[in-house]
Formats: C-alpha cells, sequence, structure tokens
C-alpha cells in the first residue's frame, strides 16, 4: 500500500501547518530552536524533514553536520534547493517506519510529529540508532485536547489522506520504552498552539 506522505505536495502540507485552522509551523521552528539550545549539539538528524522548517534555526559555529531524512524525495529536493548553502547538510531518502537505517550516529535526533505518523516500533528503533554516546533525543508529540484530536481540517484536502494514518503517542508510555533502551529525560516542555492544540517537547539524554 502506498504511503500517503508519498502523494501530498509539499506546498499542501506547509500550507496546512501554517493556515489558521492548524498554526504549528512556527512552534515546530520554536521547539526545535530550545532543542538546539539546550543540547548544542555539533551533528543533528531530523526525522521527517519535510520542507526544512527550523533548519534556518542551526548556528553554524556549533553544528557541523545535519542529516535530513524524509520519505518523500520531492521534500527532500526542496530541502537542498532552500539550504544548498548550508554546511554539512546531508539528504537521506527513506522510509521510517519501515527501513533499517544505517547512518553515522549523531549528537542530537529531533523527531517532531513522526510517532503518530510512523508508529513506535522500526520508527522508534533508527531514532534511538542514531544517537551516539551520551547524545540525545528530542521528541515532539501532540496531546490529546478538547479540539479535533487527530489531522486538524484546512483548506487542503490532500491532507485528508493522513487521517487513517494518524494516532496519538502518550507521553509517559513513550518514555517508558526509551527508560527501557537506555535513555532519561531531562528536559521536558509543552506549548499551546494558537489553533487551540498542545505540543509537548521532551529531550531525553543516552545513559
Amino acid at each position: 500500500m502506498s504511503n500517503p506522505w508519498l502523494d501530498i505536495p509539499l506546498a499542501d502540507y506547509e500550507g496546512h501547518m501554517r493556515s489558521a485552522e492548524v498554526q504549528q509551523l512556527d512552534v515546530l521552528s520554536e521547539l526545535f530552536a530550545a532543542a538546539l539550545e539546550f543540547c548544542q549539539p555539533t551533528s543533528v538528524a531530523v526525522l521527517g524533514v519535510a520542507g526544512g522548517n527550523g533548519l534556518d534555526r542551526i548556528d553554524a559555529r556549533v553544528t557541523k553536520r545535519i542529516a535530513a531524512l524524509d520519505l518523500n524525495p520531492h521534500y527532500l529536493a526542496e530541502t537542498r534547493n532552500r539550504y544548498k548553502g548550508t554546511c554539512g547538510l546531508e539528504t537521506h531518502c527513506v522510509d521510517l517506519a519501515r527501513d533499517r537505517i544505517e547512518l553515522e550516529p549523531v549528537n542530537l535526533v529531533h523527531a517532531a510529529l513522526i510517532f503518530e505518523h510512523a508508529g513506535i516500533g522500526r520508527c522508534l528503533e533508527n531514532a534511538v540508532s542514531l544517537v551516539d554516546a551520551g547524545g540525545a533525543l528530542s521528541i515532539v508529540l501532540q496531546l490529546p485536547g478538547a479540539v479535533e484530536p487527530g489531522v486538524g481540517a484546512s483548506q487542503f484536502p490532500s491532507i485528508g489522506r493522513l487521517k487513517d494514518h494518524f494516532s496519538l503517542v502518550d507521553p509517559l508510555g513513550l518514555s517508558r520504552e526509551l527508560a527501557i533502551r537506555g535513555f532519561r529525560i531531562v528536559h521536558e516542555t509543552d506549548r499551546s498552539v494558537p489553533a487551540g492544540k498542545r505540543l509537548w517537547m521532551g529531550i531525553f539524554k543516552r545513559c
């Protein structure tokens, strides 16, 4: 079965995420910036990079390698186009839910709203495998709320294809899974999104 992400134009995804009904794009960029500030990584991997939202927050004086991973090759092509002058940028077209990732580990792996779509099976194993010794994993999850709990409505009908491929992930349950794998939470925060939802970010260090 084809993954719905392969059929969604990047303009639709970004338009949806910045629309008045959703308003998540800027908040996600700010949370990534907070993770970068907290961890000060020399290398970072972004899972589900899409068009590179937040990559402009990376301080090239600190971070020398950026691994951008995504399922959609067109998203990665646009990321390369937008950030072609960024030192150390590499792109990898992978299905995080199915493929086994074999890349050189990094100081910080950032996974924002990925596990809701890709699950916490192979995708979580891939995320963990990319964290180097003493490195960190930052995770952003959507919290349940009174407003529409899954993929929000907007004027971009292609996004509706994701509704059956989205499941909320419990931060406490995920924290327990990571503890089993040798990670401890060192920082957490949550942010309200102007459109009404809340996003949670936890930063986990490899023990």
